[in-house]
């Protein structure tokens, strides 16, 4: 996948503040009400032709999103850790330069931060009646342990889900993986991949996060799994192994972490 893919979510572009605009803290567009599971909820009035950015920091450490008009409502995570974390909202006045329209402080304190990993946020969207979760509950209700849940929805989807290599070469400024187009055509990027893998597995209580960053085994910028099994997370990469099964390799589900490198979780 090229690096184009994700920049909106793995690369800060330069901004040039115009003068602040003040919000009180937890006004009606910044919601709380998921802040025990590690995440924020934006209700943000996009306004049409106007580019707009969620931007959540803690220390040096920032994500990017872009809002979007069709989307009146999202949610994000914090899965920098505990702490304290500004959440920022910028419109764009022209090429690179942005306005802060909203700004507010968010303080969190989690006793188990893998919850985090178990919400539904924006390029990890579910929800009960999607077509995705109703499949991962087939898959794994007669099964008892997370191990043999996770590889049945592993094996469900490398043993399905096709590469498409023509959306990953086509333009794709502010893609977000849809699960269940994904599922509906059988087919999708290594982005599709990972959210899939992650929205299937945090809908039946599996925490999973969606890395982004580079692996030994992929040539382009690419996005992978990271699953919290036995108390511990381990490395699965699911269209690395749809491909070496199509192709007839060996290979194991749980992948030695020290061949990718992350840049992003989400």
């Amino acid at each position: 996948m090229r690096n184009a893919v994700f920049a909106i979510v793995g690369l800060f572009v330069l901004l040039m503040w115009a003068p602040v605009i003040q919000a009180a803290p937890f006004e009606d567009w910044l919601g709380l009400e998921q802040l025990d599971h590690g995440a924020v909820v934006i209700r943000y009035d996009v306004q049409p032709g106007v580019r707009t950015k969620l931007m959540i920091t803690k220390g040096q450490d920032k994500y990017t999103y872009e809002l979007s008009a069709d989307k009146p409502q999202e949610t994000f995570p914090l899965q920098m850790g505990n702490g304290e974390y500004t959440v920022s909202v910028l419109e764009q006045v022209g090429g690179t330069r942005y306005k802060l329209v909203e700004e507010a402080a968010v303080t969190l304190q989690l006793t188990n931060d893998s919850k985090v990993f178990l919400n539904s946020v924006q390029n990890v969207n579910w929800s009960e009646g999607d077509q995705a979760v109703q499949l991962a509950k087939k898959l794994t209700g007669s099964l008892q342990s997370d191990e043999e849940k996770v590889q049945a929805v592993y094996e469900y989807i490398i043993g399905t889900i096709k590469y498409d290599h023509a959306l990953a070469s086509s333009e794709l400024t502010g893609y977000l993986p849809d699960n269940n187009r994904t599922i509906s055509g059988q087919q999708g990027m290594c982005y599709d991949y990972a959210s899939l893998f992650a929205s299937m597995l945090r809908s039946i209580g599996i925490p999973t996060k969606l890395v982004m960053g580079t692996s030994e085994y992929v040539e382009v910028y690419h996005a992978w799994n990271e699953v919290y099994l036995n108390g511990q997370w381990v490395t699965i990469d699911t269209t690395v192994d749809a491909s070496w099964r199509s192709s007839g390799y060996g290979f194991k589900m749980i992948k030695d972490a020290s061949r990718y490198m992350a840049d992003k979780f989400y």
